[in-house]
């Protein structure tokens, strides 16, 4: 039997402390050094998720605060299934997935975080991004979709947005799932020689693969930048499937036991009532 890193294991591990300097680099790909075994990772993986589904109920019934998981990762990092796995026992009611692509027409017209405030959660909800407002830091900054001095000015309005957030009662945390060029090659690949793969590929993402060190460098600004300690970032090892799976919903069920949600008193007792 193969030992479970702790909530705090996983901590030490994926952190990025705010104020430090962040290289990509200093964070391994692969997750072995936190579960050796994936069949451990596995296991730990379902308690996980059944501990999150039942907090969520709580949350849910408590009504006084909610958790935003954001998932951000370069093409092929296993954003969807990570979404799938971690939360794959918790109920749909109060629930909300919403996964950021394009800015339409409607949403450009706008302020770049309208379309983000307009999905954070509700009392007693858990919201996940599947990608988010750092698209605005990363392929914005990456593609120049806008004016150099704009990008920069997006660090510090983000941070305070989510200083916001965090000051109404919704907790914030954000997961950077890292994966290695060549991971990335092998997914790409597989994706064009599954068939049930297949609708995921995109020939763009080709294009953004020649841009992975540009992109690397965008992942560390925003990681350094904007991991605070009102809403931090964790760099998880996402190479190996399972591995990332069980860390992600490590540091989803610390958030939640933090948060420590309670079931309220409805303000009655079981004896005032007499069922027939």
């Amino acid at each position: 039997m193969f030992d479970r890193p702790s909530i705090e294991d996983i901590h030490r591990a994926t952190f990025a402390e705010p104020g430090k300097k962040v290289s990509l680099k200093d964070y391994t790909t692969d997750g072995t050094e936190l579960f050796a075994d994936k069949d451990e990772a596995k296991r730990s993986l379902k308690d996980d998720a059944l501990a999150i589904d039942e907090m969520q109920d709580r949350l849910y019934a408590e009504k006084k605060q909610s958790l935003l998981v954001v998932f951000q990762g370069i093409d092929t990092s296993g954003k969807d299934g990570t979404t799938k796995a971690v939360f794959s026992q918790t109920s749909p009611l109060g629930l909300r997935v919403h996964a950021f692509g394009k800015p339409s027409s409607n949403e450009l017209a706008r302020d770049y975080l309208w379309r983000i405030h307009n999905k954070i959660p509700s009392k007693g909800e858990i919201a996940i991004f599947n990608r988010s407002h750092y698209e605005d830091v990363l392929i914005g900054r990456v593609r120049g979709l806008a004016p150099m001095a704009q990008i920069e000015q997006r660090y510090e309005q983000i941070n305070n947005f989510e200083k916001h957030l965090v000051e109404n009662n919704i907790k914030v945390i954000k997961l950077m799932l890292h994966i290695s060029k060549r991971t990335q090659g092998e997914r790409l690949l597989e994706r064009l020689e599954n068939p049930n793969k297949r609708w995921k590929f995109n020939p763009g993402d080709l294009e953004d693969r020649k841009l992975w060190d540009d992109y690397q460098d965008a992942y560390e600004l925003a990681v350094e930048r904007c991991s605070t300690k009102e809403a931090p970032w964790y760099v998880v090892p996402s190479d190996s499937r399972s591995r990332r799976k069980a860390i992600a919903a490590r540091i989803v069920r610390g958030a939640l036991e933090e948060m420590d949600p309670k079931i309220p008193d409805p303000g009655y007792r079981p004896d005032q009532f007499v069922i027939d």
